[in-house]
């Protein structure tokens, strides 16, 4: 089974972000990424963690 892998710009429109901000939160490697030559991709289940990461940080400065 093939896994299909996101696009930066896919990225961005996921978690409704720029693309600019996309790709600066790839360069400094919160959201982990696979490179291709110059192409840079991510696993879907990257950004799922990605994404309940910064949710559960969310809710604890909540709480505080």
């Amino acid at each position: 089974m093939e896994e299909r892998l996101l696009k930066p710009a896919e990225i961005a429109e996921i978690l409704q972000v720029s693309r600019a901000l996309a790709y600066s939160l790839l360069q400094k490697g919160e959201i982990p990424a696979i490179r291709i030559g110059s192409l840079v991709r991510v696993r879907r289940v990257d950004l799922e963690q990605y994404i309940s990461k910064k949710s559960m940080q969310r809710n604890r400065g909540a709480e505080q």
